[in-house]
């Protein structure tokens, strides 16, 4: 068989250009394995061990045994008492829990008279997975209750997705989402698109400072962001019915630092990429894990506690518990504070970095 002229010259000239541009090999070999092996032992649909407060009016035996079947499930982890209603909504619209038991007082003595004994398990039902997980273990725990008693049982209360709607879940995580992934590509490859062309060698050079060059890049970006962020929200009221429950003037405001934070990712990438291919590759790196490891597709409570820790490292993390804290649960400053800190930490630490690598860059 004879080849075409030139053709085994051409592939040796391709593989002497993969072994001189190492970085992109080493991402197309090392990140696709990676995230294979971290996601692999990571995502777990199976809900278990959520949060759960106990307002138990009945204080008796019979109050205490269904607490612990409803521990025993594997599915609640009882974190806390509380003295009434009011502070169990305190807590799930915080996110300190996902789940309540309320038991009342008459539930001994409906017991001891024979009569059925009712319950109460509230749930989050903004997160359908972890609701329907809680709804099923809630009714087995008052058979195992049951079972040596009189009937018991355990109504349960959705609340904030009471239809258990998919799209209110996942909807509002598209804001942080679809935010994380354009702003870190697009501010990566503009700075590495005019290096290329050569645009930004001419720049530098100018009398503009690089404190402006570095201001001038990431403003526009974060007015897009913001643009971004006005339609996905309209978009998903008008189209899927998201309730708008929150302060949007709180959740704008404390989404500067989540825009801020992503645009200094891009800008380390800019820094770490010579082509825009590069620059969209590692991009990139940073979707799986958004999507995966942050809480927008499964619940973190599921995931093994490494995979947790891993999770704490991303700025969406800690934004998407934001956007569903103020969009589906009306949360307020107080209720979202420590991951507004959380955001804030991120921003700052990455723009300096970022900034940091920049300078020496365009030095």
């Amino acid at each position: 068989m004879r080849w075409p002229r030139g053709f085994l010259p051409m592939i040796r000239k391709e593989f002497i250009q993969m072994r001189r541009d190492r970085l992109t090999v080493a991402m197309l070999v090392g990140i696709p394995a990676l995230q294979l092996v971290l996601f692999g032992y990571a995502i777990r649909t199976e809900v278990r061990h959520l949060p759960t407060v106990v307002l138990d009016e009945s204080r008796s035996a019979a109050s205490r045994a269904l607490v612990d079947a409803m521990r025993n499930t594997g599915n609640f982890d009882v974190i806390a008492g509380v003295s009434s209603r009011a502070e169990i909504q305190h807590r799930i619209a915080r996110g300190e829990a996902s789940a309540a038991l309320v038991i009342p007082p008459r539930f001994a003595h409906d017991l001891k008279r024979g009569t059925t004994a009712r319950a109460q398990v509230i749930v989050d039902a903004a997160d359908p997975l972890a609701s329907t997980a809680a709804i099923s273990a809630a009714s087995q725990a008052a058979l195992r209750v049951g079972a040596t008693r009189p009937a018991i049982e355990v109504r349960v209360r959705p609340w904030y997705n009471p239809g258990l709607r998919s799209s209110h879940y996942i909807v509002p995580g598209l804001v942080g989402l679809l935010l994380s992934l354009t702003l870190i590509l697009m501010m990566s490859m503009a700075i590495v698109r005019e290096r290329e062309r050569g645009t930004f060698e001419q720049l530098v050079v100018t009398p503009i400072g690089k404190t402006s060059i570095m201001l001038g890049k990431i403003i526009p970006y974060a007015v897009v962001g913001y643009v971004q962020m006005t339609v996905i929200l309209v978009l998903g009221k008008l189209l899927f019915g998201i309730p708008l429950r929150g302060s949007l003037p709180l959740l704008y405001g404390l989404s500067a630092a989540f825009i801020i934070a992503n645009l200094g990712l891009g800008l380390f990438v800019s820094t770490q990429a010579r082509t825009q291919a590069q620059a969209m590759q590692l991009s990139f790196m940073f979707m799986l894990p958004n999507i995966l490891l942050s809480g927008y597709m499964f619940p973190r409570a599921a995931m093994p506690e490494p995979a947790q820790w891993i999770g704490y490292l991303l700025p969406l993390t800690y934004y998407l518990e934001i956007l569903r804290g103020i969009l589906l649960r009306d949360a307020g400053f107080d209720a979202v504070w420590t991951q507004s800190l959380a955001l804030g930490v991120f921003a700052i630490v990455i723009v300096s970095l970022s900034v940091k690598r920049f300078s020496k860059t365009i030095g």
